[in-house]
Formats: structure tokens, C-alpha cells, sequence
């Protein structure tokens, strides 16, 4: 049975928030040490965490930062900010989706189920090995100098390396199974999540933010360019 965390400081909510996540077959906990929550986090060993941002002491983006310090758990924020820099931020401290309040629950309860499929369930595999979109296996895509290495979560870059979330990972391989061509959003709304109806646009947005990121850590500043109207592009020359 999947452990959900919810660090919400709202009682009503949290409440909400639990006897969702239990309605639906999941264990449940909610925070009670805003002061210091790591304790209880490690304690609880959750599967995911639901994270609000306006909490007391610290924020919502220093606790995500402090859960990546020793963890890859997924992470969904929730928060009464809509604005597009805050769900930036959001992914850029390590966040894995957003959700705005008042929260549709039935939207919430299709994100979290399809990232713990994602994650855990029938769509995470059982080898350090990806199916391609074209149907083979690879544990590494090369394009001009550019690797990623699949099996390790890894993007490499002459003698730079740097680490991806799985986001990143699957974001970074559609685009270099199609390097230089076009890839549409909804091709990669598809490579990221098995239900597209339920993804809002935005998140598809940090997403590719926090990717490009990375490969501005890497030295390709410009690496991932935004065709107006259509998609992305990956071009490194």
C-alpha cells in the first residue's frame, strides 16, 4: 500500500487531503512538526509527498529542497499561488507537478495515481533499461557530443555531467530521439504522462524550464528552442 505525506498546516485541508488519499486505497499522514519535519518524514518512509508552499517557519521550496537531499520521492506542490513563476520555482527546487486551490480533488487523485504508475507501479519498469519511442531498448542516446545515459539518470556534455529527475529524463530523451526536428507538446505531454487530459499546460512548461537548467549547467545555454504555436526543438549546433 503506497504511503501519501501531506504537509499542509491548514487542518481542514489536511483532513480533506487524508480521507481522500484513504478513500482511495492509500495510506495517509499529515505533518504535525512544521518547525522541523524531516524526522517525521524519514520515519514515515512516504511514497509521495503533497507539499503546500505558505507554511509556518519555512516554505514549501526549503523543505523541497531539503527532501531532495536525500531522496528522489515524487513531490506534488499545492499551493493557492497560480502564477506561472511560482510553479517555475516549484519544479526548479525540485518539485515534480503543481496544483492550484481550491484543489479539484479528482484532478489531484489523477496526478498522484499516474505518478506513483509512473514511479512504482506498471510504467516504472523492472530493468535500468528504456524502451525508446521507436520501439528498441537503450540504455544511452548520443547526438553530437551530447549523452544521456538512461540506466543512470545522467545527461553528459563533453566533461560535464549533471543528474535528472524522471521528468527530465524522459523529456531529454523524446527530444533527443528527435534531435532537430519538431517535437509538439503533445508529444511530449505523451512521454511524460499515460493521462493528458488531466496535465495542465503549465506544467509541461516548468518541466521543460527546469530541463533547459540543466543544460545551461552543462554549457548548452540554448539548447531546447521553443517553436511558437508547435513544440520544441533540440539543436546544439
Amino acid at each position: 500500500m503506497y504511503r501519501i505525506f501531506i504537509i499542509e498546516d491548514d487542518p481542514k485541508i489536511s483532513a480533506i487531503l487524508k480521507n481522500r488519499m484513504q478513500k482511495y486505497g492509500f495510506e495517509a499522514a499529515c505533518a504535525t512538526q512544521f518547525r522541523d519535519m524531516m524526522p517525521e518524514i524519514e520515519a514515515y518512509e512516504p511514497h509521495l509527498v503533497l507539499l503546500d508552499i505558505n507554511l509556518p517557519y519555512f516554505d514549501g521550496y526549503y523543505w523541497c529542497r531539503q527532501i531532495r537531499k536525500t531522496s528522489s520521492i515524487p513531490i506534488i506542490f499545492i499551493s493557492a499561488r497560480a502564477g506561472e513563476m511560482d510553479q517555475v520555482m516549484a519544479i526548479d527546487n525540485g518539485g515534480d507537478d503543481y496544483i492550484t486551490k481550491p484543489i479539484q480533488l479528482d484532478l489531484l487523485m489523477a496526478k498522484v495515481k499516474s505518478i506513483l504508475r509512473r514511479t512504482y507501479g506498471e510504467y516504472a519498469g523492472s530493468v535500468p533499461q528504456t524502451v525508446s519511442l521507436t520501439g528498441t531498448h537503450q540504455t544511452e542516446l548520443s547526438v553530437d557530443g551530447l549523452r544521456l545515459d538512461i540506466s543512470r539518470n545522467e545527461l553528459m556534455w563533453q566533461e560535464e555531467s549533471t543528474s535528472l529527475s524522471k521528468n527530465e529524463l524522459l523529456l531529454a530523451q523524446c527530444l533527443l530521439e528527435h534531435y532537430g526536428k519538431i517535437v509538439t507538446r503533445e508529444q511530449l505531454l505523451e512521454a511524460l504522462w499515460d493521462d493528458v487530459q488531466f496535465v495542465d499546460d503549465n506544467t509541461l512548461t516548468v518541466n521543460v524550464t527546469r530541463l533547459r537548467k540543466k543544460l545551461e549547467e552543462l554549457g548548452l545555454p540554448k539548447a531546447v528552442e521553443t517553436i511558437r504555436g508547435q513544440g520544441y526543438k533540440l539543436i546544439l549546433g
